[in-house]
């Protein structure tokens, strides 16, 4: 379904367009450019649109399937941008992604929007609340759509990283370090920084094509060549990004090992405390064992005092066995 629709000249918003059939005609008649936003579209509604902007078909066909990497396409009359917004939700650690794509072109930008998340209302907000910037055409709201994306990429992260010295916490506390649901919290959230590290990685490429720096040097399609600075800012901030999920992905591996190592040495103590009580136990139980034979010719078999000195013999060999084994840290 078509969200919003409108016709810019000179940084001001217009009547939208009527009919998607003169929208193009229109936006160009007045020097300006059209802005179609569109909400997980239907084939039916999205070729209306497609055929008025001369979309390419296989352009088309991801933006209605959905459920691409982050990339940059260049075509005859457009260019096509992929963005993956993330959203991160803290009450139930969940990092879950949406799609924007963006075609653009010398006079129009069409915006196709899947899942939650998505900063499109906000970005069209401030880009009519700052006509200077939304005068310089469709490359701004490229810009902007770029720019809102990486952002909240940066708070996302920021948000993974305080959870995860929570995580940290826990993992390290002896109280609750033991839990048996610490390993499954830690590989659910290395999932969510999967997930996460999926969206911001490949955005690399598309991000150093429209800044035209290092090997990208080469003048993108449709894009306004001053605005290289604007997406040099947008690359760095997704570089820091990029930086932050790879310490945030090294990091909870780290944790992970050190929670089974500190399984396994919690399980080499049990199991020394273990063999200790067992040690303790067969001492009294050999004793009665060998007295328990009724042999005629025992020592001291007939004496009065036998039993409670073979207590005694037990009891002394137990406290010598307690003291020994908590002196090596057993018990």
């Amino acid at each position: 379904m078509i969200v919003d629709s409108a016709i810019y000249t000179h940084g001001e918003r217009t009547e939208g367009p009527e009919d998607l059939s003169d929208a193009l005609a229109k936006a160009r008649g007045s020097g300006g450019f059209v802005w179609i936003g569109l909400h997980e579209p239907s084939q039916e509604e999205f070729g209306l649109v497609s055929e008025e902007f001369a979309l390419h078909p296989l352009a088309v066909e991801d933006a209605l399937k959905a459920h691409q990497r982050p990339k940059l396409e260049v075509y005859d009359d457009s260019l096509f941008l992929v963005l993956k917004p993330v959203v991160y939700e803290p009450d139930s650690d969940q990092v879950s992604t949406g799609e924007i794509m963006v075609f653009l072109g010398d006079s129009f930008v069409v915006t196709v929007r899947h899942g939650e998340g998505a900063p499109l209302k906000a970005v069209r907000a401030r880009l009519e609340n700052e006509p200077e910037l939304l005068g310089k055409g469709p490359t701004a709201v490229l810009y902007a759509i770029s720019d809102a994306v990486v952002d909240r990429y940066l708070d996302v992260a920021t948000e993974l990283q305080t959870d995860l010295e929570e995580l940290e916490t826990e993992v390290f506390s002896p109280e609750v370090g033991s839990s048996r649901n610490t390993a499954s919290r830690i590989y659910t959230f290395k999932r969510q920084v999967l997930e996460f590290r999926r969206a911001t990685g490949p955005l690399t490429l598309p991000m150093g094509r429209l800044a035209g720096t290092g090997q990208y040097g080469a003048t993108v399609p449709f894009v306004n060549e001053k605005a290289r600075p604007f997406f040099r800012d947008v690359g760095d901030h997704l570089a820091r990004v990029n930086e932050s999920v790879e310490g945030l992905d090294r990091l909870v591996s780290d944790v992970l090992s050190a929670h089974l190592a500190q399984m396994s040495v919690r399980q080499n103590d049990d199991m020394r405390k273990i063999s200790a009580w067992a040690a303790m136990a067969a001492v009294p139980t050999m004793i009665a064992g060998i007295y328990g034979m009724n042999f005629d010719h025992m020592p001291e078999l007939h004496w009065m005092w036998s039993y409670p000195a073979a207590l005694l013999v037990m009891a002394a060999l137990e406290v010598l066995l307690y003291r020994t084994f908590k002196q090596r840290g057993w018990l």
